[in-house]
């Protein structure tokens, strides 16, 4: 993950449990959660928005050659 091993994480852990205090961090957590959430939920909407658009195809189709006379 990221090129960082265990000791890493752990070491990054352990500042951030200093830095916010055990009592933050389950609502730094949930927050974080409901952040991923609503990014992926945004994410799904915009793919079913783009495929609905390619899996349109216009009703009426000139081609070029047809235009020339």
């Amino acid at each position: 993950m990221f090129g960082l091993g265990g000791q890493e994480l752990i070491l990054i852990l352990l500042i951030i449990l200093l830095l916010f205090g055990a009592k933050k961090l389950p609502e730094l957590a949930r927050g974080l959660g409901k952040g991923m959430k609503e990014f992926k939920k945004a994410q799904t909407e915009i793919e079913e928005e783009f495929n609905a658009a390619v899996d349109e195809k216009p009703k009426t189709e000139k081609s070029p050659s047809s235009s020339k006379s």
